[in-house]
């Protein structure tokens, strides 16, 4: 019998981006789940939703209540232009929420947590690729920095109560995440996101923020998902997992595939005036190999191609 089957599992945030992946991938393992959402989107009559706000300690509690296992996916993020400038939003639309959460989780008795946690812990600084030991070294890049901190809060406090209160505690920290069901609305949008929906709506001259030196090590929705699922499974020893990809690329070649999947060739600028970001982000996997025994399997071109196939189609 697999891991999951019969486990009752709540997923926070269960209706977005990843959560959704994570909960129908739950569903075919054979768990009792329940999603929570801030508002009351369309789900499958296999699923609970819990409609509320996780900010309400009351409504966290009723959410954990029963459950034997909580992945806390809820997250409050967007792109760059986003983040450089919303840096207390972010840490409190972030923490605030996740404490409800891991008090609900310890008051209901919930064997297992899972914090999703973030590369964007990482400093501005290598050494390169990113060790999880280096995820408290100096301070997190500061256009991500509001994000960054509530990430590593999260990470801390949730360590302190595995250690003060005995709550089986894992944490994965992934590095970008794209594909079908991403947010493609401007202001909030990440890079690939931002590329996919500019490159099919024909754009030209096509303008890129930074230099195109930059380099990002992307992870595929349905590969983080089953991340996830086996870092809480295989790792809930409050140490986090790096979930990535070896496949560094920078963003002047990420630029050119994604125009090659949705075979638009305009006159690319890059902009170096505006901001680009941390200069380097690289995934150190050898934990990852090591405890979950398992690599991301979707190439950065396929799932450019099925990035774009959704978009078009959507």
């Amino acid at each position: 019998m697999g891991f999951w089957r019969g486990r009752r599992v709540l997923v926070t945030g269960g209706t977005g981006f990843v959560g959704s992946r994570v909960t129908a991938l739950l569903l075919e393992e054979g768990a009792t789940v329940a999603v929570t959402s801030r508002s009351a989107p369309g789900k499958g009559p296999d699923v609970e939703l819990c409609v509320g706000d996780l900010e309400d300690p009351g409504f966290a509690a009723r959410a954990c209540r029963g459950r034997e296992i909580v992945l806390h996916l809820a997250a409050h993020v967007g792109g760059v232009a986003y983040n450089r400038v919303r840096h207390a939003t972010l840490f409190l639309r972030n923490m605030r929420p996740f404490e409800s959460v891991l008090e609900a989780a310890h008051g209901a008795g919930v064997e297992r947590l899972l914090v999703t946690s973030s590369a964007c812990v990482y400093p501005r600084e290598g050494p390169f690729p990113l060790v999880e030991r280096d995820g408290t070294a100096g301070e997190p890049e500061a256009t991500n920095a509001g994000y960054g901190w509530a990430k590593r809060m999260q990470e801390y406090l949730g360590t302190a109560f595995a250690r003060e209160h005995g709550l089986s505690v894992a944490i994965a920290r992934p590095f970008n995440a794209y594909g079908p069901g991403d947010d493609f609305r401007p202001e909030r949008s990440h890079v690939i996101a931002a590329l996919v929906r500019r490159a099919c709506e024909g754009e030209d001259p096509f303008v890129v923020w930074g230099s195109g030196e930059q380099t990002r090590s992307f992870l595929y929705v349905d590969d983080f998902a089953r991340g996830l699922l086996l870092v809480a499974e295989k790792h809930p020893v409050a140490e986090p997992v790096n979930l990535g990809s070896r496949e560094e690329v920078s963003i002047r070649t990420l630029v050119e595939m994604v125009l090659r999947a949705a075979g638009h060739a305009p006159r690319v600028v890059f902009d170096p005036t505006r901001p680009e970001g941390q200069p380097r982000r690289s995934c150190d996997v050898t934990r990852m190999i090591e405890v979950l025994g398992w690599e991301p399997t979707t190439p950065l071109a396929e799932g450019l191609r099925r990035t774009v196939e959704w978009y078009r189609a959507s």
